[in-house]
């Protein structure tokens, strides 16, 4: 895993309308897991915590993603993720949507309870 200057690097490198998007999901990811250390994992940002990936994101023409989706986020979170669950553990958000920075903020939360319990 490299470091968060990559990750800086990489969205620099976005078109600018969705540079500004990339730049705020990055904020909010990791506010909800301060402990994790940050970099560019399968050519996109990524999470890591205790040295294992755990979550990555990235921007699309017309949405974003974050990775992975999880049984546990279903459950939790039922009705409130479905409309974003796209084929095996991916969320998307539209593009010409706000982020719905609550619920991407519980989303990493309950990711980083996953990880926590699988250490």
């Amino acid at each position: 895993m490299t470091d968060s200057k990559d990750v800086d690097a990489y969205i620099a490198a976005l078109p600018p309308d969705r540079r500004k998007v990339m730049e705020r999901l990055r904020k909010v990811m990791t506010e909800a897991a301060p402990e994790a250390d940050e970099g560019i994992s399968y050519k996109m940002p990524a999470l890591r915590m205790n040295g294992r990936f755990f979550m990555s994101y990235d921007a699309f023409k017309d949405h974003y993603s974050v990775f992975p989706m999880t049984y546990t986020m279903n459950l939790e979170l039922g009705d409130e993720i479905a409309p974003h669950a796209k084929g095996k553990g991916t969320l998307q958000f539209k593009a010409s949507e706000p982020l719905p920075e609550d619920l991407i903020r519980r989303i990493v939360q309950i990711r980083v309870k996953e990880v926590r319990s699988q250490s």
